[in-house]
């Protein structure tokens, strides 16, 4: 009896023992098949206690930690992303459902080219995933770093390219270069237009926002009586196509830019569509059946998608009623952007017909 009791007692010993450790190996099995899927890089690191909770003597390691000093023009209470970025917390940029990663393609100009239409029509496109507002990194936020600005990226899937639009990268000098530094291969899309009419847009869009400007002949010239054009104006200096255009061939070849025509964009969308999408490396998708012409605002429009009540034109932002200019001083602006013109179409290899 004695034996048999010893034996039995072993034997819930060895149970006892036993079952922590298949309990153990269980949740590090589970851990590892999360892992390979992603989503334990995903999970939040733990949150710190706040600077106010800290005892005094937490406050001086705080304090020496990189990142967390301020920095000139950022917001006096910043996200807790960019708190947790400053403070070197792990921020994934994976999970389940893609990655954020830097943009393949950017638009980078020009202003009240047709840029936003351009955008827009794009993200008809089932592989394209592209960020609604203009992020400004490279004129604006480039103290944030390139981390902050990934993050502001939409996430992709295998075989989808993400795209940003900000069309004063194209007249900021120092945009090529930094575009570079990211990354040499990022495909880049200039929509250009008629310098005289975009001048025109420029101004209107400023005269509805500030409709005490002075009026657009004031503006242009330096001296109404001698006929002088004012390039410090930047309504006139964006239409200078040729001048910022010197600037990005420093760094990229014309094999990386792609020159949309702002005009035939209106005239015939889904020709030009076919253009970038070719240039981006995609399938023709976005095609005819995609847009109608609305006699209202006097550009094409995006049809609904079916079950969708959504509107698909433009917002009334675009298609302002242009104020009527002297033509006397459109034909002295033709003069002026001619030799511009001409250098420009020699440049791209490419005549847009604006004379």
């Amino acid at each position: 009896m004695g034996c048999c009791s010893c034996l039995i007692h072993l034997g819930f010993l060895k149970t006892q023992t036993k079952a922590p450790l298949f309990l153990t190996m269980i949740i590090a099995l589970t851990y590892f098949v999360y892992c390979l899927t992603g989503y334990c890089e995903s999970m939040p690191s733990p949150i710190p206690v706040s600077p106010q909770r800290r005892s005094p003597a937490a406050q001086p390691q705080q304090q020496q930690q990189p990142g967390l000093r301020e920095k000139p023009g950022l917001p006096l209470q910043p996200s807790a992303q960019e708190q947790a970025a400053a403070a070197g917390w792990n921020i994934s940029v994976f999970n389940n459902f893609g990655s954020k990663k830097f943009p393949q393609a950017v638009i980078i100009g020009v202003k009240k080219g047709g840029t936003r239409a351009l955008l827009e029509f794009l993200r008809v496109h089932p592989d394209v995933r592209a960020v609604g507002a203009e992020p400004h990194f490279f004129d604006r936020n480039y103290e944030r770093g390139l981390d902050w600005y990934r993050n502001l990226m939409p996430r992709t899937l295998e075989g989808q390219i993400t795209m940003e639009k900000t069309p004063s990268y194209f007249v900021t000098k120092e945009a090529p270069k930094r575009i570079f530094s990211m990354s040499k291969d990022t495909k880049l899309i200039v929509v250009v237009r008629n310098p005289v009419t975009r001048a025109i847009s420029d101004y209107t869009q400023t005269l509805s926002k500030n409709p005490g400007v002075p009026s657009f002949q004031m503006l242009t010239f330096k001296n109404m009586s001698t006929g002088l054009i004012d390039t410090s104006w930047s309504a006139i200096r964006i239409g200078i196509y040729a001048k910022h255009l010197e600037n990005w061939l420093q760094y990229f070849p014309l094999s990386k830019i792609l020159f949309v025509s702002g005009e035939r964009l209106v005239s015939d969308p889904a020709g030009e569509m076919g253009r970038v999408q070719d240039f981006l490396g995609l399938k023709r998708v976005i095609t005819d059946k995609h847009f109608y012409f609305n006699e209202t605002k006097g550009f094409p429009c995006l049809k609904k998608p079916e079950g969708s009540s959504r509107p698909r034109c433009l917002g009334k932002s675009k298609g302002r009623t242009h104020p009527r200019i002297d033509m006397e001083v459109v034909l002295r602006l033709k003069e002026f952007y001619r030799p511009f013109n001409l250098k420009f179409y020699q440049m791209t290899g490419h005549d847009f017909g604006w004379e």
